[in-house]
């Protein structure tokens, strides 16, 4: 789906350049030499508005929604998902997150059943990669009684005056993460996390869904999820939950029927 620019903004760089009356041609040609093109207070999808303009990992540009999982590191399962906008950066959406870990989290609590085996405190470690660093999360994380474990990009020397807390929280966080604690729960991250993201994007097929407006993809990728933790308590119950596994099985119930026909 193209993206038209609102004329309203070209109009008024029509006008800034001396051309009172601006034509499509002008506009088209205004727009062409204008710089930051792609800039979000200025171009809006009319049949989509909460897109945002976004780059994606391989450099491409799109209009797109952020998807963001918080998982249970023992379990696999997806304790929360927020859509939130395209063009928001990590450190920025992970409190909306944690915000739903938390709530979803207290109503499991709820549940005199579930909440025997589980701990009262609601939420104690949070473990991320590079994107999520910055003296905000930091702060935020110290500031919660949460521990985090939270890869550190490279950005040389650092001058912390003004910022004791947050020198203090980042110092905490790089012991931590240099820990043998801290690297397994890094590694587990690779495999719990980037697991759900195969399931519902790839395999799930909801890289490109074909829904407008957040609210909408919401719903979708809940009901999504929900089937993808509906299948780790069919495999913890029954010990098979997997289409794998359901094709060998049923492989071997016909090879027990008809034996060399397969």
């Amino acid at each position: 789906m193209s993206e038209v620019p609102k004329e309203g903004h070209l109009a008024s760089l029509a006008k800034e350049s001396g051309i009172e009356t601006p034509t499509r041609a002008d506009l088209a040609r205004i727009d062409k030499k204008r710089k930051n093109k792609a800039s979000n207070d200025d171009w809006q999808n009319p049949h989509d508005p909460d897109a945002e303009i976004t780059k994606m990992k391989d450099g491409r540009t799109h209009l797109a929604h952020k998807v963001e999982h918080a998982v249970d590191m023992d379990t696999g399962a997806v304790m929360a998902v927020t859509i939130q906008p395209g063009a928001k950066g990590d450190t920025k959406s992970l409190p909306e997150t944690l915000s739903a870990a938390f709530e979803n989290t207290e109503k499991v609590l709820q549940d005199p059943s579930a909440a025997k085996n589980l701990s009262d405190r609601l939420l104690t470690e949070v473990v991320g990669d590079k994107g999520y660093h910055s003296n905000d999360t930091m702060v935020l994380t110290a500031a919660t009684g949460v521990r985090s474990y939270i890869s550190e990009p490279e950005r040389g020397r650092r001058d912390w005056e003004d910022k004791q807390n947050a020198q203090r929280a980042t110092y905490a966080n790089r012991r931590r993460i240099k820990g043998e604690r801290g690297k397994a729960l890094m590694r587990r991250r690779g495999e719990m996390l980037e697991r759900t993201f195969a399931h519902t994007l790839e395999s799930g097929a909801m890289r490109r869904a074909c829904l407008r407006l957040r609210d909408n993809i919401l719903k979708r990728y809940l009901v999504h999820v929900a089937g993808f933790n509906l299948s780790l308590v069919m495999r913890a119950t029954l010990g098979v939950g997997t289409p794998r596994g359901l094709r060998g099985r049923l492989q071997a119930a016909l090879e027990a029927v008809a034996p060399g026909y397969l």
